[in-house]
C-alpha cells in the first residue's frame, strides 16, 4: 500500500457513526412535526408531573370566597388607554343579576393587580423535599385580597388554572406508568407465546383473546365498579392502573410474539443456543431486543388511549375521586347542565387533554417512520 491510497486523518475524521440508533435519531429530527410533539410532551411532563407546585400560582386545596368566578383577563393597556410593560388583571366585584337571580363577578377597572413572576405564596415542598414558597406568576401578596384567576374558579372557589396544572400530573403518570406495565406484561408473555410454542403459546393467546372479546370501556367499568369504596383514593390510583395495564397487554404480546417468531430462527439465535445458552437468555439478550423499536412504536401511540381511559372512568365516577385530583375528576365536576351554562370556563380541561392526545399521536407517526429508517418514504 502506498502512501497516497492510505487514509489521511482529514478522511478518518469525516467518518461518523451509521449504527441504526443514530440512523433513527438523524430521521427522526428532520421529522418536525415529530420534533414538536416531542417538546410539547416534554414540557407537559415537566410542568405537571415534575414542578406543578411552582407552576400553579395558588396550592390545589386554597378556597377563596370568588366561587365560580369568570376569568380574568391579561391587560397591558387599561381602560383609559394607557399602555404599561408589566402585565396586570383587574379585580373581580361581586354582583347579583337580578334576572337569574344569581351571584356573578365582574372586572373593576378601578382595580388594578400586577403580575409578577418568582411570587412568594403558598408554602409547598419542590419535587416532593424542597422547602420552598415560591411561584412562577402571581400577584402582589403584600396587597390585601389580590387575587389572580386566569381560568376562573370551580363551586369552592379554588383556582382552575391550578387544578388543571395538579391534575395533569395523576392524568399523564397514569398513562405512562400503565404503558410501562403494559409493556413489561406484554413483551415477556408475548416472547415467552413465539418462544416456546405449543400449549404455552395456545393458553396465552386464547387468553388475550378473551380479553379482547370484551369491550374496553364495559370491561374498565366493571373491574373499576370492583375497587371497595373505603380503599384509599392512592390505594384506587394504583389498582386504577393496574387495571389498565392489565386490560391492554394483549395486543402488544400479539405483536411481539410474531416479532420473536421471525426471529428465532435467525442465525444469531441458532448460533446461541449451539453455544448452550439458556432461554431465558436467548428470549432476553438476543430476541427481546429485536422487538424494541416496535414496542417502542405501539407504546408510544398507546399511552393517549390510557390517558382517555382514565379521563372516562373518572368522569363516570368508576375511577379516581376527590381528594385525588384528574382531569377525568374535573370533568366530572363540570359535566353538569348548571356548569356547562354558567361556569363554562370549567371546561379548559379539554383543550389540554386534546394537546395531549395530538402530541402523543406526532411523536408517535413520527417515531413509527424513524424506526424505518432505510425506507425511502
Amino acid at each position: 500500500m502506498t502512501a497516497a491510497t492510505l487514509p489521511t486523518k482529514k478522511s478518518q475524521a469525516r467518518q461518523v457513526s451509521q449504527s441504526y440508533w443514530s440512523l433513527v435519531w438523524w430521521k427522526f429530527k428532520k421529522n418536525r412535526i415529530a420534533v414538536i410533539g416531542g417538546i410539547i410532551l416534554i414540557l407537559m411532563y415537566f410542568c405537571m408531573a415534575v414542578i406543578p407546585e411552582f407552576i400553579a400560582p395558588y396550592a390545589l386545596e386554597r378556597k377563596s370566597s370568588f366561587t365560580e368566578a369568570r376569568p380574568q383577563t391579561i391587560r397591558f393597556i387599561d381602560a383609559q388607554g394607557n399602555f404599561s410593560l408589566r402585565p396586570f388583571v383587574y379585580g373581580l366585584e361581586r354582583k347579583i343579576d337580578e334576572q337569574l337571580r344569581r351571584r356573578t363577578y365582574v372586572e373593576n377597572p378601578q382595580v388594578k393587580y400586577y403580575i409578577y413572576f418568582f411570587v412568594k405564596g403558598d408554602p409547598y415542598k419542590l419535587l416532593g423535599f424542597i422547602p420552598w414558597d415560591r411561584h412562577l406568576f402571581g400577584v402582589d401578596p403584600s396587597i390585601k385580597d389580590a387575587h389572580i384567576y386566569i381560568m376562573g374558579t370551580d363551586s369552592n372557589g379554588r383556582d382552575f388554572f391550578s387544578r388543571i396544572i395538579y391534575g395533569g400530573r395523576l392524568s399523564l403518570l397514569i398513562g405512562l406508568i400503565g404503558q410501562l406495565l403494559t409493556i413489561i406484561l406484554g413483551s415477556i408473555l408475548g416472547a415467552i407465546s413465539g418462544y416456546y410454542g405449543g400449549a404455552i403459546d395456545m393458553f396465552v393467546q386464547r387468553f388475550t383473546e378473551f380479553l379482547n372479546a370484551f369491550p374496553d370501556i364495559p370491561l374498565f367499568m366493571a373491574l373499576a365498579a370492583a375497587i371497595p369504596k373505603y380503599w384509599s383514593p392512592i390505594t384506587v390510583y394504583f389498582m386504577l392502573t393496574l387495571i389498565l395495564a392489565f386490560v391492554r397487554w394483549g395486543g402488544l404480546a400479539r405483536q411481539v410474539r410474531g416479532l420473536i417468531l421471525s426471529l428465532r430462527e435467525r442465525e444469531y439465535v441458532l448460533a446461541a443456543k449451539s453455544a448452550g445458552a439458556s432461554d431465558s437468555r436467548i428470549m432476553f439478550r438476543h430476541l427481546l431486543p429485536g422487538t424494541m423499536s416496535h414496542v417502542i412504536v405501539i407504546a408510544t401511540l398507546s399511552i393517549p388511549g390510557m390517558i382517555l381511559s382514565e379521563t372516562a372512568l373518572s368522569w363516570l365516577g368508576l375511577g379516581l375521586r376527590p381528594p385525588l385530583t384528574s382531569w377525568g375528576v374535573l370533568l366530572q365536576e363540570a359535566g353538569t347542565v348548571y356548569a356547562i351554562r354558567f361556569a363554562a370556563w370549567q371546561l379548559w380541561t379539554i383543550p389540554f387533554i386534546l394537546a395531549t392526545i395530538m402530541a402523543y399521536n406526532m411523536l408517535g407517526d413520527g417515531l413509527r417512520d424513524a424506526m424505518d429508517p432505510y425506507s425511502a418514504r
